[in-house]
């Protein structure tokens, strides 16, 4: 398949990054599958063919990384040496820095960032308007890709399921939410919604879908392809849902045009932001917060609260505050933990430093014990 490297995505500001490398024997490459202890890779060979290799990272990849999330992932840009010959592997020498990276906090209580997709200009969210249907979900989808820097677009999937008066709802409700996000109502089962994910994937423009489990990613992952990639079960009558098969984060490219990566199911949406990113995402809160009668006010039982006011008359969703709320707080234990993670950080690296030292010393002094005339 004959193709140039910006139909991969590649574009001036990755070129700039790479020629600041010492590379001159390394190709680009952008990361299409983590297996673990390598990755799947593209290029371009000599004669324009895109071609597949699998990889690994070099050691001082590995060791200049200061935590996970800063490894290489898929939809990363690397400069890869190529093996010359079967006995030795193909080597990512660096990784090009991200213009885009989708990412959340690791479940559980860890204080990690996992990073969903990297170099991505769209994220689509499926969600549908029956049992999948959550405002706050939607709220914390928003606020990550807003931090991520790319493009917010719903689909309101399974609308063959559901009454036009519900899928409306679902999103009208949604778009209210963000005025950066398009919003649109789909039917993977009618073969609805394609001809919008066709928009936005032109030449080069990388795509993700995210979304719960079995709310259709899967039948349009299918659809995009003309194959069964994927494979899908039924839609359980009760339930609405049909089994999503996706285990794996692989980016892929689409015969007409764009990248996909597809994601497999996420149950959790933990926060990995900043308290800003928080505060540009529930601009009408932070508004009412401003007309507070006290600066200091805690939105509690204080006098002149504008926001109790807000919620009190109807002008502020009950739930949409307690969801800003929350994710507040969750921010700020994911910003506990991080200074916590800091600070045994640095008192490791000093308490290394210091074994370091004393292990030199005594070196010495063992040197200077054995040969007297040492100096």
């Amino acid at each position: 398949m004959r193709m140039t490297l910006a139909d991969l995505g590649w574009n001036d500001d990755f070129q700039k990054a790479f020629n600041k490398l010492s590379t001159s024997k390394c190709v680009p490459a952008r990361l299409i599958r983590d297996n673990k202890i390598s990755y799947g890779a593209l290029f371009i060979d000599d004669e324009g063919d895109v071609c597949e290799r699998e990889v690994v990272m070099s050691g001082k990849v590995y060791h200049d990384a200061s935590s996970d999330a800063e490894l290489p992932a898929v939809g990363d840009w690397v400069a890869l040496e190529l093996a010359g010959d079967e006995d030795n592997e193909n080597m990512i020498r660096s990784r090009l820095p991200r213009q885009t990276c989708f990412s959340r906090k690791l479940p559980g209580k860890s204080a990690e960032e996992q990073v969903i997709a990297a170099n991505v200009e769209v994220v689509v969210v499926v969600t549908d308007a029956g049992s999948d249907f959550s405002p706050r979900r939607m709220e914390r989808y928003f606020t990550l890709i807003r931090r991520s820097g790319s493009k917010p677009v719903v689909l309101v999937n399974k609308s063959d399921l559901f009454t036009d008066e519900q899928n409306q709802e679902a999103a009208s409700t949604i778009a209210e939410l963000s005025e950066e996000a398009d919003v649109y109502i789909s039917s993977a089962a009618r073969n609805e919604g394609l001809e919008v994910l066709k928009k936005y994937l032109q030449p080069g423009v990388s795509l993700t879908m995210v979304g719960s489990s079995g709310v259709g990613k899967s039948t349009m992952v299918n659809q995009l392809l003309g194959e069964e990639f994927q494979w899908t079960s039924d839609v359980n009558e009760t339930t609405g849902k049909g089994r999503h098969t996706t285990t794996a984060r692989e980016l892929i490219l689409l015969d007409d045009g764009g990248i996909l990566i597809d994601n497999p199911g996420m149950r959790e949406i933990q926060m990995w932001t900043d308290e800003q990113t928080l505060r540009e995402s529930f601009l009408d809160v932070e508004e009412l917060a401003t007309q507070c009668k006290f600066h200091d006010c805690k939105h509690g039982n204080d006098a002149g609260c504008a926001i109790r006011a807000a919620v009190e008359s109807g002008e502020l969703d009950e739930g949409r505050y307690e969801g800003y709320l929350k994710l507040d707080e969750e921010i700020e234990k994911l910003e506990q933990r991080q200074k916590k993670r800091r600070i045994l950080s640095e008192r490791r690296a000093k308490r290394d430093h210091r074994i370091k030292a004393r292990n030199l010393a005594d070196r010495i002094e063992q040197d200077q014990e054995q040969n007297p005339d040492w100096r």
